[in-house]
């Protein structure tokens, strides 16, 4: 439809797709980097005596608690914190190096997907995670909620670049939702995205 019937226009269509999809893949890995260190960093304070990093047993069940609610489409009670608890368990499972050496704390956190990360922000989490911990790393003010919504917005975004999916309409707003994340997060990692990205060039470059 965006290409009105012809092929040509539609094969110029598909090619500055993906190399708005590339450039989005870019910046798109810095807000992650950017965001689970920030995210690790605050979360360290939370490690519980005996534990050596958040990620353990104990301060994990202490961070995401077995917490039972009724699932609304189902009527099943379910406890909400065991996938995100799940995630870090299996995390674990693959940082570990030498046999019967524990995991390495750095790559248990890369190992958690971007979808963990921006999860921590929902709800469920503000007493637990965002209230004692993660609102440090961001600036005074910062509206949880909106950045929730962001984040969700962007994690949805993520996996349709991240499957070659069309995004000829709508990027712009997700290149701002970006800006608006990382600019929370660093000025210098912003300043180094805006220096770095050709998200906008692209973009402008539409045939």
């Amino acid at each position: 439809m965006a290409a009105g019937g012809s092929r040509s226009r539609a094969l110029e269509l598909y090619e500055w797709n993906a190399r708005l999809s590339a450039a989005f893949l870019h910046d798109l890995s810095h807000l992650e980097v950017g965001l689970r260190n920030a995210c690790d960093r605050q979360l360290a304070a939370a490690t519980l005596p005996g534990d050596t990093h958040w990620t353990d047993p104990a301060t994990l069940l202490t961070l995401f608690p077995i917490v039972m609610r009724k699932d609304r489409d189902t009527g099943r009670t379910r406890d909400v914190n065991r996938i995100p608890r799940g995630n870090v368990e299996r995390a674990r499972n693959n940082a570990v190096g030498a046999p019967s050496s524990p995991p390495l704390p750095g790559k248990v956190v890369a190992e958690l997907m971007f979808g963990f990360w921006t999860y921590l922000f929902v709800d469920a989490h503000e007493k637990t995670i965002w209230v004692p911990h993660l609102h440090k790393a961001f600036p005074a003010g910062t509206d949880r909620n909106a950045l929730n919504d962001a984040l969700a917005a962007l994690r949805d975004f993520r996996n349709r670049v991240a499957h070659h999916e069309n995004i000829l309409s709508g990027s712009e707003s997700e290149r701002r939702r970006i800006v608006y994340v990382i600019r929370l997060l660093s000025s210098d990692v912003l300043a180094h995205v805006k220096a770095s990205s050709e998200v906008s060039a692209i973009l402008a470059d539409r045939p």
